[in-house]
């Protein structure tokens, strides 16, 4: 086996395996399950592994050189015109290549699915393009965030109530695996033609910007469009008995996936190809190796969302809905918790942000450090959802506070774990949030009698704000820390200049 193929897949087995292992003692000792529906959870889980090793391989080799490469070759030709273009449709390209907002859209009754994706991909262009011009132009990015989402939470006052949630759940899931390593490597090309000193910090930013532009827009689309009411359907669970019905199952959807990840990614080989044909910019055997990459991303998309749809939405629906009509309902709140705090690390886009956290940070925050802050945040951020679906209060009263303390944190935290974690933020809400907590809260919700759209919808956004305060939190330990590294080493140095004078006087 490949070397970094076998490290691929130990990564993702050390990711998927403990949430496999919860759901499993769940089905054991809480909420029984049938046998088949056991085994078709088990092989999801097993194509998850192999699916998120090969995407992981795939993004590294492919998307995030292209990437880098379209960053750095739009800004040395100085044409803003022409860099505001490609910024915009590739925003466009890339966010309709995402998997996570089909899943999405397909859970939305009320707005046909492609007037939300165009929505939600005009979004990304848009604040793309605004995003990138902040680079170059070198504009504070806690001023504008600051700004963005004051807007936006006025914004909502204004759009109906039933649409808030799902607007805000727009925008976690537009950055996902597709997205993350291209955008995040368009921002590193970018920031690396600059020679200033905060260039390296400003490669971080541009994925907070491509979820926040969503949530605008598909608010004003609510304002506009007037969705109507429709009844949402929780995911319903296969009857399977034998290893062959199973089988049948996953053969019988694969197609559809199938479909569904060549279209995603066809579009961004195209762009590919027109790239290097034009600029010239990757020899022959790099060439090669990127597109035996899209050839992996396309084995890993398809494995990956064959294992979560097929596997592992049902099996998050029925623990919902079973658990909540037990009279220990409340268990599900330590519950979310616990998986909220195992499932952020099965996220392939999240792995891909922590590397290349550590490659900027030059190693000084690891990649086991993000992921603890991220799998803390996101635990809470799952809880705090549950409780919201039990009770039914509004989701303002968790969102706004939760975006006022992450934005009154930018003016403490080092600049560059802002744009880290308003990136965090993004990428923490992926395909395993949306097919499997997501059906969590929808079973939950129904099973209670509450209304799915406005109780159910919000899970993906509680999980998208989490980070933006973890990360910030630790951002101010790190500064705490090196203030007091740095005051150490100024006291050794006082002392030495102070023997130094000694032996002159002697």
């Amino acid at each position: 086996m490949n070397k970094k193929l076998k490290e691929k897949m130990d990564e993702s087995l050390n990711a998927v395996l403990p949430i496999t292992i919860i759901v499993l003692l769940l089905s054991i000792f809480v909420v029984p399950m049938e046998t088949g529906t056991i085994a078709m959870f088990l092989t999801g889980a097993f194509m998850l592994i192999i699916g998120m090793a090969f995407f992981q391989l795939g993004a590294e080799m492919a998307m995030t050189p292209l990437g880098e490469g379209v960053g750095s070759s739009i800004i040395k030709t100085r044409n803003l015109f022409l860099l505001i273009a490609v910024c915009f449709v590739m925003g466009i390209i890339i966010t309709i290549a995402e998997p996570d907002l089909q899943v999405l859209a397909n859970q939305v009754p009320s707005i046909p699915n492609s007037v939300l994706i165009w929505t939600v991909a005009a979004g990304v262009g848009v604040f793309l393009v605004i995003a990138v011009l902040r680079i170059l132009f070198q504009i504070s990015l806690p001023f504008l965030l600051c700004i963005l989402y004051l807007f936006l939470l006025l914004l909502s006052f204004v759009a109906p109530s039933s649409f808030v949630a799902v607007a805000f759940d727009s925008g976690g899931v537009t950055t996902g695996p597709m997205t993350v390593p291209f955008i995040m490597a368009i921002g590193i090309g970018l920031s690396s033609a600059r020679s200033d000193k905060n260039g390296a910090s400003d490669s971080f930013g541009l994925i907070s910007f491509c979820s926040v532009g969503p949530i605008i827009m598909v608010l004003l689309l609510g304002i506009f469009f007037h969705p109507s009411d429709a009844a949402c359907n929780a995911t319903p669970v296969p009857d399977v008995v034998t290893m062959q019905d199973v089988m049948r199952e996953f053969v019988h959807m694969a197609p559809d996936y199938g479909k569904e990840v060549l279209s995603s990614i066809f579009p961004v080989l195209c762009v590919f190809l027109l790239f290097e044909l034009v600029t010239r910019r990757y020899h022959k055997n790099q060439t090669i190796k990127m597109l035996i990459g899209f050839l992996y991303t396309i084995i890993g998309l398809l494995l990956f969302l064959t294992g979560v749809n097929v596997g592992f939405a049902p099996v998050g629906s029925l623990l919902g809905s079973s658990l909540a009509s037990r009279p220990w309902k409340w268990l599900l709140v330590p519950i979310g918790a616990l998986i909220g705090y195992y499932i952020v690390k099965a996220e392939p886009a999240v792995q891909v942000l922590n590397k290349q956290v550590a490659d900027v940070t030059n190693g000084s925050v690891s990649k086991e450090t993000m992921n603890l802050c991220l799998s803390v945040g996101v635990s809470a951020s799952v809880a705090l959802a549950l409780i919201r679906v039990l009770t039914g209060i509004s989701i303002y009263w968790l969102l706004i506070p939760g975006y006022l303390a992450a934005l009154a944190m930018t003016r403490f935290v080092p600049k560059v774990f802002v744009g880290i974690a308003f990136d965090s933020g993004g990428v923490a809400s992926g395909p395993m949030t949306s097919t499997f907590l997501l059906p969590l809260a929808m079973g939950t919700c129904t099973a209670i009698g509450g209304n799915v759209v406005t109780d159910a919808f919000g899970v993906v956004a509680m999980v998208a704000m989490a980070p933006l305060i973890a990360i910030q939190i630790m951002g101010i330990f790190y500064q705490l820390r090196l203030n007091r590294a740095m005051s150490a080493a100024a006291v050794i140095y006082e002392i030495d200049d102070d023997e130094i004078l000694d032996l002159t006087e002697e």
